[in-house]
């Protein structure tokens, strides 16, 4: 044997060798990819609710870039050597995966409009199928506070654009619906436009942020607010964005008509009437800023009109030696569970219907794992409510009942979306528009 082919064996070795750990890795990122995808299919994660990143398997040369750059984690995967889309729950639209990827193989968007029954027709100047109503914020599909603020200010332009001359009488230009980010920015462009507007809310100003519990972390990235000037953080918390809406408020005197609930818009006369569970509003145009999340969504079961019950935290000090338990897995339960346990004394339970936490960011994902491995959070999967009693609620596991001692139940069981109030009022929806 020369000194040669010696060398060339050995070469060739080394080469197997490595080449052996690589396909074993391979093949192992592939199963696992393939084991969570189908996972995500069972528990209906896979669905995204906003905008997602949409792969070009031709393009993809699954480097993984993209998994890499995502900062909810979880959202995409390797499978058969191709990026996928894992948890479409998880994804918010930052839009860094695909700034990520060498070969321009993601693109950022909703899909295709036309066969999701959850988000409504609009126009390229987000009108309705009904001329003369339009949507803004994340009713139309777009995640991020960003987006909101950018689309409520563009909806304004395009009223304004098209408006006719000012006419006698009381009748405002336009109607608001929801005093969140959209809402808001929506009457600062208003003011900012001379037109005339009424804003009105079944709540507060402050839209969905006030569902958010204290000290929450919201990512807005560099946005431009009306009047206002550019937030130029890429993180603020609950309290300094629902500081500067209060601020624009009293500053610009703008006016927010509270706790009217929407019930019904028609046409009558040229002019859209828009009923409330309080009175009617007229307008010549409607901003629907409505969030997704609707009406809190209940349980219905025994006990839950009891005075202990809640489907909100707004703060977590106000509890301590208390027993308290948390219903749900999404971000704001455990985010809601994580600030009561910090609080002294108390007894944290949360009861989540699922086998697992699916969709939730990495930080909070990192964070209630360490309080639950600390024993400061007890969490029981594959469990529902069966019942609300005044000192107790009995739970459902799939090996029996459980009664645990309880002074207060936060339920964050989602909400009840709008939709069927938008199609009631003529709104088209993707599937639903035929």
């Amino acid at each position: 044997m020369t000194e040669n082919l010696i060398i060339w064996i050995a070469v060739g070795s080394v080469a197997a060798v490595i080449f052996l750990v690589y396909a074993l890795s391979f093949r192992r990122a592939q199963r696992r990819g393939l084991k969570l995808k189908k996972e995500s299919q069972e528990l209906g994660a896979n669905r995204p609710i906003a905008q997602f990143p949409q792969i070009d398997e031709y393009k993809c040369i699954g480097c993984g870039a993209c998994i890499q750059a995502c900062p909810e984690g979880g959202v995409l995967g390797l499978a058969m050597g191709k990026a996928v889309l894992i948890n479409g729950l998880k994804c918010v639209g930052h839009g860094l995966c695909a700034e990520a990827c060498p070969v321009a193989g993601i693109t950022i968007g909703l899909g295709n409009i036309k066969e999701r029954d959850d988000i409504p027709l609009l126009t390229e100047k987000s009108e309705t199928s009904i001329p003369g109503i339009y949507i803004a914020g994340e009713l139309s599909g777009l995640a991020l506070i960003k987006n909101a603020v950018q689309q409520g200010a563009r909806v304004i332009d395009y009223i304004k654009a098209g408006s006719q001359p000012a006419s006698s009488g009381s009748i405002p230009d336009v109607a608001i619906i929801g005093a969140g980010p959209a809402g808001m920015s929506a009457a600062l462009r208003a003011i900012e436009k001379k037109l005339t507007y009424v804003m009105i809310d079944q709540q507060t100003a402050g839209g969905t942020i006030l569902q958010y519990p204290r000290k929450k972390v919201v990512m807005t990235q560099p946005v431009e607010i009306p009047l206002y000037g550019r937030l130029t953080k890429k993180e603020y918390t609950k309290e300094e964005l629902l500081d500067i809406w209060q601020e624009t408020q009293d500053k610009f005197k703008m006016q927010v008509v509270t706790n009217h609930k929407l019930q019904n818009i028609i046409r009558i006369n040229g002019y859209f009437q828009i009923q409330t569970d309080k009175t009617n509003f007229e307008a010549k145009n409607v901003i629907l800023a409505l969030g997704r999340r609707g009406t809190p969504r209940k349980l219905g079961v025994p006990g839950e009109d009891r005075p202990k019950v809640f489907y909100k935290l707004l703060d977590a000090e106000s509890y301590s030696n208390e027993h308290l338990l948390v219903v749900g897995g999404g971000d704001s339960a455990v985010e809601a569970a994580m600030g009561l346990a910090r609080q002294p004394g108390n007894t944290v339970t949360i009861s989540y219907r699922k086998n697992k936490f699916f969709r939730l960011k990495t930080r909070n994902e990192e964070r209630i794992n360490k309080l639950i491995r600390d024993g400061k959070i007890r969490v029981v999967f594959d469990s529902t409510v069966l019942e609300i009693g005044e000192q107790e609620v009995k739970l459902n596991l799939h090996d029996g009942e459980n009664t645990i001692l309880n002074d207060y139940v936060f339920i964050f069981a989602g909400g009840e979306p709008p939709f069927k109030l938008l199609q009631d009022i003529g709104i088209a929806f993707g599937s639903k528009s035929s």
